[in-house]
């Protein structure tokens, strides 16, 4: 499957290493406000090559609307967006043409497909998480109409884990750190993995405020559950928690529950979603990425005709994939908010009544 959603539905399509990469997006309701710039500011933030904390392939991500906009408003047609692949090096990949690397797709896309593009990891590649960031930055938009915001930074790497959550600080930050006390060692041991050829694992936090209550469709269509799926559907998510998450499982009830006054609750534990539905307050995920697997150290792995081998990896990969990893959370914890938005407008007869 190369979609996803409901009311708002997205396709994005291209390789690593072909001309381009891009996404449709249909859904969208009339009359947004096309902001451009504010696109591309998102395409920029997750854009590789800006540090040395990043893979060093530089590619300007410059984004083009094919469709669904005129005079800088949408249509309700779908929205097509195209970014060209302008800085691929597949010769780096050529001593891999018949090698499964670890921790990669290689493998379960050969046995699943019988062939595979070696340039880079093809379909497979995290190049292709661009286009989620342009559909994510439409959803913004339509969030923002609705003082809905989307905010997200690093908790973790390598182990080291914030104290703080500071949204403001880690827009300013160069690898998106929550907690400034923390982030000089975070950033040493993403670049002493880097310097013995190697790699790290990090988390991404994810808060959005202001949604309304409501938003999620039970039984299967929950909002925490496709939440979930979107992250989970990201290169090198290996977990996701919603909330308190795997320390729920080590409490009592009574530290669990969110007590209720009238204004409000008095705790979140459950991250904003009650039986699979926004309850109004902070919705608040944990995103755990892996190590990048592509990693220069000498490694064994098997040909495609079951040979053993040891081979070293060239090319150019992120020491730290959770860094530009974080802003496409950012983009499709959006697209999943604006998608349940749209489907809760139908959820009763007062809501249809009052648009017809």
């Amino acid at each position: 499957m190369n979609s996803f959603g409901m009311k708002l539905r997205y396709s994005t399509f291209g390789e690593s290493h072909g001309v381009a990469i891009g996404c449709l997006l249909d859904g969208v309701p009339a009359g947004l406000k096309i902001d451009e710039v504010f696109i591309q500011s998102e395409l920029d933030r997750r854009k590789p090559g800006k540090s040395e904390f990043e893979t060093a392939r530089k590619e300007d991500d410059k984004v083009e609307i094919l469709s669904g906009v005129f005079e800088g408003v949408s249509t309700g047609t779908p929205i097509a967006m195209l970014i060209y692949n302008t800085n691929q090096k597949s010769k780096d990949y050529t001593n891999i043409k018949d090698i499964f690397r670890p921790g990669h797709a290689d493998f379960t896309y050969f046995y699943k497909y019988g062939i595979r593009d070696y340039r880079g990891g093809g379909r497979s590649s995290a190049r292709e998480t661009a286009a989620r960031v342009a559909a994510g930055a439409i959803a913004k938009l339509m969030l923002g109409e609705l003082g809905i915001e989307v905010l997200s930074g690093i908790s973790e790497v390598a182990g080291i884990k914030a104290e703080r959550f500071d949204y403001e600080s880690a827009k300013k930050s160069i690898i998106y750190a929550l907690d400034a006390n923390k982030e000089d060692a975070q950033k040493a041991a993403i670049l002493e993995a880097k310097n013995n050829h190697d790699s790290v694992g990090g988390v991404s936090r994810i808060i959005i405020k202001n949604a309304p209550i409501g938003l999620g469709q039970p039984l299967y269509y929950k909002l925490d559950g496709v939440l979930a799926d979107a992250m989970m559907g990201l290169n090198a998510v290996k977990a996701v928690e919603i909330g308190d998450g795997i320390l729920s499982a080590s409490i009592k009830g009574s530290q669990n529950n969110d007590e209720i006054r009238a204004e409000g609750f008095k705790t979140n534990h459950s991250g904003g979603i009650l039986g699979g539905i926004s309850n109004g307050d902070d919705i608040v995920l944990n995103v755990y990425f892996k190590p990048t697997p592509s990693i220069f150290k000498e490694q064994q792995t098997v040909t495609t005709t079951n040979e053993e081998v040891d081979f070293s990896l060239k090319g150019r990969h992120d020491p730290c994939v959770a860094i530009r990893g974080t802003i496409v959370c950012e983009a499709m914890a959006a697209l999943v908010i604006a998608d349940m938005l749209l489907l809760n407008m139908g959820s009763t007869m007062s809501g249809v009544k009052k648009y017809y």
